[in-house]
């Protein structure tokens, strides 16, 4: 296990930015994911970290080692760094056999033949590939080719694992089953794992800590459940799921639970604040769709409740995506079936009452405009996921 140590990362391309000064610290043994969309900057970070980009300025110590650092002119290149990488595309060699792929690694490191054929067995068997060591590559599933991939890169025993987007190719069930097996070996080997992805729940599944990044920033760091939970921005928020992001001004504040007429509309929607504010403050509540519940006809009018048209109903089997018009705003509601009578799923022109958890809702101080990372439009509607 290695720790790793980033201070002041940066990484031009010509005049262009693509890193801004960060600064991070990996644990030893942690497996941190870098989250974000396309062009964030969260690949820049991996392959500088791997040796495969050299930064415009900074200073990177993995273990006691320092493998970068632009003031001295030190840069030691990828392959001296002691570092496995599961590309996206697997990489492997076509013209060789499922072991001699993983075997090339321990060859190059001079591991001789009888360890290196042990060494061999012992990662297809922990990749559930025992059976196919002398298969082709290129006759193998795009499953079973990332798991070439994932014994390849485990072989020479590195301290530190890089993953670039490695299950993007595969299907939504193979991509769990394989996200498990990555979260297995993880913990088998003990490495320093460093992920990246820009699937969500694929971060929250895998992940000790959850890093987001925006236009070459960290905007936020911290265990799955607290990114899931408590975003601290309009921009967390929607890449976390949050299906409902409304922007108001804050009504009422008592216990940690904040009103906020959103704009344009008398609704009122209470949740949980994330930083301290005020009557009068100007804030963005935020909500998933599974967050509002379909509530009593009689219930009181109050912080949270609603009434709404549906103007659209998907049956998902085990839950009814729904699409509800109220006060002029589009919502999304996610209702489980298992919570209603097959003859109650909500159907397209249903009037109903909802209320909105005030305990998962939560609400965000709006950053002033030279700190926003993402402008969230008016009544911003992200579809659910």
């Amino acid at each position: 296990m290695t720790e790793v140590q980033v201070s002041g990362l940066t990484k031009r391309y010509g005049g262009k930015s693509a890193l801004h000064g960060l600064d991070l610290t990996i644990g030893s043994g942690e497996f941190v994911t870098l989250l974000g969309p396309s062009g964030c900057g969260k690949t820049t970070t991996l392959r500088c970290l791997a040796g495969l980009e050299r930064p415009t300025t900074g200073r990177i110590t993995m273990g006691e080692r320092i493998v970068v650092d632009t003031e001295r002119r030190t840069f030691v290149p990828a392959d001296k760094r002691h570092v496995g990488m599961v590309f996206q595309s697997y990489a492997l060699w076509p013209h060789m056999s499922v072991a001699e792929n993983v075997a090339y690694p321990l060859k190059v490191a001079g591991l001789g033949g009888q360890d290196r054929q042990k060494r061999v067995r012992e990662m297809l068997g922990a990749v559930g590939l025992a059976d196919l060591e002398n298969r082709p590559v290129t006759a193998l599933s795009g499953g079973q080719q990332q798991r070439v991939a994932l014994a390849r890169a485990l072989a020479a025993r590195p301290g530190i694992i890089f993953y670039d987007e490695p299950l993007s190719n595969l299907d939504s069930k193979l991509r769990y089953q394989m996200g498990q097996q990555v979260r297995a070996l993880h913990n088998r080997f003990e490495t320093t794992s460093v992920y990246v992805t820009h699937d969500q729940e694929e971060a929250i599944t895998l992940s000790d800590r959850i890093i987001v990044m925006s236009e070459g920033a960290i905007v936020q760091d911290g265990a799955p459940a607290e990114l899931y939970d408590r975003p601290r921005s309009a921009y967390v928020a929607d890449f976390m799921g949050f299906q409902n992001i409304l922007p108001g001004t804050v009504v009422a504040v008592s216990d940690g639970i904040a009103d906020v007429r959103v704009d344009g509309t008398a609704l009122v929607i209470a949740g949980t604040a994330t930083e301290d504010v005020a009557v009068g403050d100007r804030a963005d509540v935020a909500f998933r769709a599974a967050h509002v519940r379909i509530d009593a006809q009689d219930a009181a009018a109050g912080a949270g409740r609603f009434e709404g048209a549906v103007e659209r109903s998907t049956y998902l089997g085990s839950a009814v995506n729904l699409l509800v018009r109220a006060d002029g705003l589009p919502l999304r509601v996610r209702v489980e079936t298992s919570e209603l009578r097959a003859e109650d799923v909500p159907g397209v022109g249903d009037a109903l009452r909802f209320a909105v958890n005030p305990a998962r809702a939560v609400v965000i101080p709006q950053a002033s405009a030279e700190d926003d990372y993402l402008t969230v439009e008016t009544n911003a509607i992200v579809s659910p996921r």
